[in-house]
């Protein structure tokens, strides 16, 4: 398999688990071990499928992407480790988890939005891939943004809209001949 392939592959999949794991846990009002079990999956797939996007769209992806890729994929390590958090502690929801983190969940999620901005307007300019996908990832962090002001219900919309960007991302790699294999340096 390439890493093309892999690439594609992971965006698609781990995005629509990521989508899964947060209507169980909308639907449950709450966590459980099953739906930590999906959302650590995700989240720990993200990293690799967020610089593996960055990489097949070198080198028409600039300095922001790199930026952006690498900025999302640090705050999705953080947030993974929140996740062994909640299922070490049982801990029973996302408002006692970030009780519990504090100021560095808020940190995280800040970077994270705009790591997420820089990425989709990146992707947007490259036109490597559809140009859609890295607006819809803006438009999901922009979302996700102002979901602390409204109710819990609208969070599943802004995870929504991110988990398309990134899972149209994974479908443009898979289905088009366009998107190369990663440029990689001389030997």
């Amino acid at each position: 398999m390439t890493t093309r392939t892999l690439t594609g592959a992971a965006a698609l999949l781990f995005s629509i688990v990521y989508l899964v794991s947060d209507v169980i846990e909308l639907a449950q009002g709450g966590f459980s071990p099953f739906q930590l079990s999906l959302t650590y999956a995700a989240e720990a797939a993200i990293p690799l499928f967020v610089l593996g996007l960055y990489a097949l769209q070198r080198p028409r992806i600039n300095g922001l992407g790199l930026a952006g890729a690498i900025g999302y994929s640090y705050t999705y390590v953080f947030f993974t480790g929140t996740v062994l958090l909640a299922i070490i502690d049982d801990v029973p929801d996302w408002d006692t988890l970030s009780d519990r983190l504090g100021a560095w969940g808020g940190v995280h999620s800040v970077l994270m939005i705009v790591a997420g901005i820089a990425f989709g307007v990146a992707v947007a300019r490259a036109r490597v891939l559809p140009a859609w996908t890295g607006v819809t990832l803006i438009v999901g962090m922009v979302l996700y943004a102002l979901t602390p002001m409204l109710p819990a219900s609208f969070g599943i919309g802004a995870a929504t809209v991110r988990d398309l960007a990134f899972a149209g991302m994974g479908w443009a790699v898979l289905s088009s001949r366009r998107v190369p294999e990663p440029v990689t340096a001389p030997r």
